[in-house]
């Protein structure tokens, strides 16, 4: 897949959003699919010689009341070994998308953060510098309490130092504790079970919703509800939150944003004859 393939661009009620990209990368399926059976998993998303399936690092621009708003910023560069790791590959980056439809990185208002995973947040800081030096950027305080608090099980999740260090000294951050508006129509509701300091996006107008969801819902094939990540720090308390919101955005007929779906910008919530949900394609 290219790029120009990739940017897609639709309405929310009256609400321009953009699909970015920041580029491809890979991890563990196991991983990616906890106690799923490879025997499962492998016939939605295959794996390659190292059991790694195919990723996207897709942020999201929103265009409303007259503000740029980023949600995510993509995936931090890393050195050789790093990229290797992950199979890193930029066929794009998120500011070719910004430059594709007519912005620079100077012009977005307003950064949010899901969550400072390197995957989500690592463009925060383009060379040691806020890539983004005349936005605020929103993230949880839970979530950035996370960040300098780190342990065994998530340390290799955040690399602090490099992408969110850089955003404080700045002055740059707006720290938000639980589920809060920034602006009509616009909302973060947390989302913890990936850890405990996630929020989504919700937007809504003239009667349409979209939710970006983070790493609740990864990519589209992860909507039945036992297919939750072996990343997350909670999988129990991740199930419990699905079973929060799922039914809700199905209602709704949200239009999901998924982060990591390295074929599907948007997708809709179905019901699932075995229970539950699954997700196609918007």
């Amino acid at each position: 897949m290219v790029w120009h393939m990739w940017l897609k661009t639709r309405k929310i009620g009256t609400v321009q959003v953009t699909s970015l990209t920041d580029g491809q990368f890979r991890l563990d399926g196991g991983a990616m699919f906890g106690t799923v059976p490879k025997v499962l998993w492998n016939k939605l998303t295959p794996a390659d010689e190292l059991n790694r399936i195919a990723l996207r690092i897709n942020p999201l621009l929103v265009q409303m009341h007259g503000k740029n708003i980023l949600i995510e910023t993509g995936m931090w560069e890393g050195d050789a070994k790093f990229q290797s790791m992950f199979d890193l590959r930029r066929d794009s980056t998120v500011f070719d998308g910004l430059k594709a439809v007519g912005l620079d990185r100077t012009d977005i208002d307003l950064v949010i953060n899901t969550h400072l995973h390197f995957d989500h947040a690592g463009r925060n800081v383009l060379e040691g510098v806020p890539a983004f030096p005349h936005a605020r950027y929103v993230v949880q305080k839970q979530e950035l309490e996370d960040a300098h608090h780190r342990h065994e099980r998530n340390r290799a999740s955040y690399y602090t130092e490099q992408y969110v260090e850089p955003i404080e000294q700045a002055g740059l951050f707006d720290v938000v504790d639980g589920d809060t508006e920034l602006m009509s129509g616009l909302r973060v509701v947390q989302i913890p079970g990936h850890n405990l300091g996630q929020q989504a996006v919700i937007l809504e107008s003239e009667g349409e919703m979209l939710v970006y969801t983070a790493d609740l819902l990864p990519t589209l094939v992860h909507a039945p509800y036992p297919y939750v990540m072996g990343y997350d720090l909670y999988p129990v308390t991740t199930l419990e939150t699905r079973k929060k919101f799922f039914p809700e955005w199905f209602e709704k007929k949200a239009i999901l944003a998924p982060p990591h779906d390295p074929d599907h910008a948007f997708g809709r919530l179905t019901r699932n004859p075995k229970g539950g949900f699954l997700a196609e394609p918007t």
